[in-house]
């Protein structure tokens, strides 16, 4: 029997040196495939969910210039959306803030408000600029509640992309006033259009409270039983 080299006796529960580099390798090279994520703080996203771990960022549904909306069931809702942003903005207004939860009364508390500031806006400046000041709160409430992330896009992917403003996304207060600053940037340059935005989005993810998803159960009476002469009874 060979004595075993350097006269240490060899294990076969220890693996040698060439098994643990290409266990070591193989660990590195998992390590190196496991998809990259971005979460709402701007840490990287890994497989696995744990309690507590921030949650990514979703996508809206259709973007700002996407005036038509989608080819989907709801086109024809997309089509109403695009010619009240045009048309009614005061109505797409009310009724996208009704959809996010208000009482009896939102509809009208916010577009009466919001019609008075657009004819104001129109006959002194000649435009809408007074407002998209008023409106847009519900953008900031929709993006919020949907965790969606900023149309001009969110703070952390414009700092992976640069590189810069790392503290900034570190700090949550700091993030958010940054993104609620997009959001009135988008309600005043683009306003026709991130209002329809914000009723495309709604649409597809509430219903409208006007409308009851219970079910009615009518009871039809059964009709009058006769009997003709010409029956018989045995």
């Amino acid at each position: 029997m060979a004595a075993p080299v350097g006269g240490e006796e060899a294990s076969p529960l220890l693996p040698t040196k060439g098994a643990a580099e290409e266990k070591k390798g193989a660990g590195e090279k998992r390590q190196d495939a496991a998809p990259r994520g971005w979460t709402a703080d701007g840490l990287p996203l890994g497989n696995g969910s744990v309690v507590g771990e921030p949650v990514a960022r979703s996508q809206w549904n259709s973007s700002i210039c996407a005036c038509l909306g989608r080819n989907d069931e709801f086109c024809s809702s997309d089509l109403e959306v695009c010619l009240l942003g045009s048309f009614a903005p005061c109505m797409l207004y009310g009724s996208n803030v009704e959809r996010i939860g208000g009482g009896p009364g939102t509809f009208a508390n916010h577009c009466l408000p919001y019609t008075g500031l657009y004819l104001l806006g129109n006959s002194l400046f000649g435009w809408n600029c007074l407002a998209p000041w008023f409106s847009y709160p519900s953008r900031t409430a929709i993006r919020r509640n949907f965790n969606l992330e900023a149309c001009c896009g969110s703070c952390e992917a414009f700092t992976r992309s640069c590189g810069c403003c790392k503290g900034m996304i570190e700090d949550e207060e700091q993030r958010e006033n940054c993104e609620s600053a997009c959001d009135f940037a988008t309600h005043f340059f683009c306003h026709a259009c991130s209002l329809c935005q914000e009723g495309r989005e709604l649409r597809r993810r509430l219903p409208h409270p006007g409308f009851s998803s219970r079910s009615v159960l009518v009871m039809i009476p059964p009709t009058e039983q006769t009997m003709g002469r010409g029956m018989q009874i045995n």
